[in-house]
């Protein structure tokens, strides 16, 4: 029992190992942005993609950044009690490489915008992606982390229907 526990740990360490490279990418990169570009600075990378300072005082393509204020802490409460239940469910769950992997890749990118939103106010998104007269809303590397794990997610759980069927 000691030894699958023991075990368990060790996972979990890797997990957790692997969120916080995450969330040093993360805010290392939003450092970089914030000393070097003032708000709405660009600077043209290629024709489909430009470097931008932008604040993101919303969630996901700015929902709700045109609210009061009051969206700052709810944004920042919903990622605090994600990290908490992610935590949570690694420690039952590390030896699931891919759904581990997935929720690692969440809890890097939802710890790092929590960062934002308590250091700031706002999110600071650099990346920022356009094509043809289409334009992606600016993001940044946690939610690029955030988007890669929700979709590993859903990689993991059609895998396991497939197992069960």
């Amino acid at each position: 029992m000691a030894k699958a526990s023991k075990a368990s740990g060790a996972g979990m360490l890797q997990w957790l190992g692997l969120a916080f490279i995450i969330l040093i990418a993360d805010q290392f990169t939003k450092v970089l942005i914030v000393g070097f570009y003032h708000l709405g600075d660009s600077t043209y990378v290629a024709s489909f993609f430009n470097v931008v300072r932008v604040h993101n005082s919303g969630a996901a393509f700015s929902f709700l950044a045109g609210a009061s204020g009051w969206q700052r802490w709810f944004f920042t409460g919903i990622g605090i009690v994600a990290a908490l239940v992610i935590v949570w469910m690694l420690r039952s769950h590390a030896g699931q490489k891919l759904f581990a992997f997935a929720l690692a890749c969440i809890l890097g990118g939802a710890i790092g915008n929590v960062i934002d939103r308590v250091l700031y106010g706002y999110v600071v998104d650099f990346l920022d992606f356009h094509w043809r007269g289409a334009h992606f809303p600016a993001f940044n590397v946690a939610d690029s982390a955030i988007t890669i794990g929700a979709a590993c997610l859903i990689l993991d759980e059609v895998l396991r229907v497939r197992r069960a069927g």
